[in-house]
């Protein structure tokens, strides 16, 4: 808390002591996604703190797209990822960019930068580049091509440019210390040559600038006072000031990196890599599948973006890599949607109840509340009939103790209804239960003198005449066990490998299961994306792509305690 018992954090405390001191006048941030998959659920930490960081100081922030890697963006990604931002409640005031808009300036400081000696073009291939690196612990060794005069660098980088050498063999590299105990200010690369066409510029460049060279770059162009990044570009802080410095007679400021501990959410997925992985060898059925921790796919759950707002709020900012367990994101979603979602019944495995002594044609309307907290919501009604629907798990021939729900000789209250008493149950040819047959106490519906009768056991049910089909998918974790996932950013490590057969075989294969059950007939109405609290069964969101016919809903989240005890 700051002195006026506001909410405060590490990185805000550093802006302020900016401001104070006069480093900054304003404070102007940015967000750099790059658009190669979807924002996920790791990726919030850093939005929110960018955008809250300019709302808080009155101050702006810009959306810039990191599209330096033509190989795997595309322009689907670009919409997706603005969607997710306006979907969390913020808008880019400093405006829209890509860091192909600087493919210009990030050329011309190459071409300054080798007329003054501090980069050259280099000739070693990928592995070589990496065995003359050095370790953490041992210098690396300068290039044979390091000494190169800067007139044949820059004849060379001309010709690169011109599209004259393949792949590979050559690349602008800046020329630091290779004995540097930061093994990121080793020569680093700037430029790579790349036949891709860029889905903005086409054609006009086959060199395309490395991130740790146009991101500093793009943030001082614009103006950003503080570059806020997670924790694994701590490392490449050297760099990104070096190049600001270097740069400076061409740029017209210089931003502040700070960097903060990244997301790490248990038995989720946090590497677009391995997302990709899913998506392209279809293990889920796209970005927005909802086992995805990708923004789009929390949305068509039944997230709420206030729930993740909250949840990063809780988490709050440190400088210390730590991991958050998945049961705390469902507590934010749930203790959100809480207060919002109006309660329905569904009935997910059916059972048929019998209701023998009630008549057969006869019916009766009953009356519920849509909230049990917010009166202001109205009531619905509901049928009850002869035949009704109960949860298959709701019966058991032979209970354990303090099981009180259907048994024979048991009684139970349905929701809003009856008292009922199980008789028998009907078995199959495989002596699996089919149907139970019950007793109605007439006598204990609301309103009438045995309404006050005390049960152990209260259960939803579903009129059989008019219970609406639906599909219902359950979630659980796509990870079966926990997954070191490689950085974020494909440009922190160039080098980074994947293991796909590793990662593919802790996919979980319980990770969807789909049941065919009923719910109330108000649901058919209900407009897709709304979301429901399944009594008894948790929080549940009808799907995007669900139709008249058959509707679908998504399991949001579960209840705190499924089998509560629910009011009358």
């Amino acid at each position: 808390m700051d002195e006026n018992g506001s909410k405060t954090n590490f990185i805000w405390d550093a802006v302020e002591q900016d401001l104070k001191e006069g480093v900054y006048t304003e404070v102007h941030t940015r967000f750099p996604p790059e658009p190669n998959g979807y924002m996920h659920i790791g990726h919030c930490k850093a939005l929110i703190m960018d955008f809250l960081t300019a709302e808080k100081y009155g101050g702006k922030c810009n959306l810039r797209f990191d599209d330096t890697n033509p190989a795997k963006e595309d322009t689907e990604y670009v919409e997706a990822i603005k969607k997710d931002i306006h979907w969390l409640g913020f808008h880019w005031t400093g405006g829209l960019y890509y860091a192909s808009d600087y493919y210009d300036r990030c050329y011309e400081i190459a071409e300054d930068w080798i007329r003054r000696g501090i980069a050259y073009v280099d000739e070693l291939s990928k592995d070589e580049m990496r065995a003359y690196r050095g370790t953490l612990t041992e210098p690396g060794k300068n290039s044979p091509w390091r000494d190169r005069p800067w007139e044949e660098s820059l004849d060379l980088f001309r010709r690169m440019r011109n599209g004259e050498f393949p792949e590979g063999s050559k690349t602008l590299r800046a020329k630091i210390d290779m004995a540097s105990p930061n093994i990121v200010m080793r020569d680093p690369a700037l430029y790579r040559i790349l036949y891709k066409e860029h889905w903005r510029t086409g054609n006009k460049w086959c060199i395309y600038p490395m991130y740790d060279f146009a991101h500093p770059i793009g943030d001082a162009l614009e103006g950003v006072t503080h570059s806020l990044c997670s924790l694994e570009y701590e490392i490449h802080r050297p760099l990104y000031d070096w190049v600001v410095e270097k740069a400076a007679n061409m740029l017209p400021a210089h931003p502040r990196q700070i960097e903060f501990a990244r997301l790490n959410i248990t038995q989720t997925v946090m590497s677009k890599r391995y997302l990709r992985q899913l998506v392209e060898g279809h293990y889920v059925s796209g970005w927005d599948d909802p086992r995805m921790p990708t923004l789009s796919a929390m949305r068509r759950r039944g997230y709420t973006p206030e729930a993740i707002r909250n949840f990063v709020d809780a988490i709050g900012m440190s400088k210390a890599d730590s991991t958050v367990d998945f049961a705390f994101l469902e507590h934010c979603v749930r203790d959100d949607l809480g207060s919002k979602a109006p309660r329905v019944m569904a009935v997910l495995k059916p059972l048929k109840v019998v209701l023998t002594n009630w008549p057969e044609n006869e019916t009766k309307t009953i009356e519920l509340e849509n909230h049990p907290d917010h009166p202001e919501m109205g009531t619905r009604t509901i049928t009850f009939s002869r035949e009704i629907y109960v949860e298959q798990d709701d019966f058991m021939e032979n209970p354990p103790k303090k099981y009180f729900r259907l048994y024979p000789g048991n009684e139970v209250r349905l929701k809003g209804a009856y008292i009922i008493r199980c008789d028998e149950c009907i078995k199959d040819a495989n002596g699996e239960v089919t149907e139970i047959h019950c007793t109605v106490d007439l006598d204990s519906a609301s309103g009438t003198p045995g309404a006050d009768r005390k049960v152990k056991g209260t259960l939803h049910w579903l009129s059989a005449a008019e219970a609406v089909p639906v599909e219902v998918r359950l979630y659980e974790p796509l990870l079966s066990e926990e997954v070191q996932t490689d950085p974020e950013d494909a440009e922190t490590d160039e080098n980074a490998v994947v293991d796909k057969k590793d990662f593919i075989s802790r996919l979980n294969p319980n990770s969807l299961t789909v049941l065919h059950g009923f719910a109330e007939p108000c649901v058919r109405e209900a407009e897709n994306g709304t979301t429901y609290q399944f009594l008894r069964n948790g929080y549940f969101c009808k799907d995007p792509d669900s139709t008249d016919t058959l509707p679908v809903f998504n399991r949001t989240v579960g209840l705190r305690d499924t089998w509560a005890k629910l009011s009358k």
